[in-house]
């Protein structure tokens, strides 16, 4: 993706806690001569550099997956932002939080390493609940998707927050996303703001 050198985000530890608070994105390959995406949840093991998830079985992208290089990409709060906000206006654009990872994708259907996976998606967005639930996958469940493990081999990340203009005009985009309840936003602006 294109990066100017105000938006690059460099902080691995940073990009580390994006990655996991903001794990549903898209798979995108080729299949058949065009490229084609599957939005997703991803687990992301930084010990071992890759990402790992699922596909149903019957989704044709899973045809030419296998050996493929991918990308995912993983999308933050976004929002548009009007040039009126600015004490000197500029021109309407876009403030969001982007990354991108290429690797290489092997594919598996393992049962063991399929309900592993299930399982570890599943205990992650179940760990909110009073009463998480407590799967019991049974194996005609599993033999309908097919597993994924995405070995990285790059990540860029964009912050564009708005930090190419001067402090003020960040505080006004803050105060402007926040009336049209663009929270998420305006949180991620001042974070990065106080930096």
């Amino acid at each position: 993706m294109h990066i100017p050198k105000h938006f690059n985000i460099t902080d691995q530890t940073e990009i580390r806690s994006f990655i996991h608070e903001n794990a549903f994105g898209q798979l995108v390959s080729i299949s058949d001569s065009r490229p084609v995406a599957t939005h997703m949840p991803f687990h992301f093991c930084q010990d071992k550099g890759r990402l790992a998830g699922h596909l149903a079985r019957v989704n044709s992208q899973v045809k030419h997956l296998d050996g493929q290089d991918v990308l995912v990409i993983l999308q933050g709060p976004h929002d548009y932002i009007s040039p009126s906000w600015y004490e000197n206006p500029g021109v309407p654009t876009w403030n969001y939080q982007a990354v991108h990872l290429y690797g290489k994708c092997q594919t598996f259907d393992d049962p063991s390493r399929l309900k592993e996976i299930v399982e570890t998606l599943t205990s992650t967005y179940e760990s909110g609940y009073a009463k998480p639930w407590n799967p019991d996958y049974q194996p005609a469940m599993l033999n309908a998707i097919i597993g994924i493990d995405i070995h990285i081999t790059e990540i860029q990340c964009q912050y564009k927050l708005s930090q190419n203009r001067k402090e003020e005009d960040q505080q006004r985009v803050i105060e402007e996303l926040r009336k049209k309840g663009s929270h998420a936003l305006a949180s991620a602006m001042e974070k990065q703001l106080q930096k």
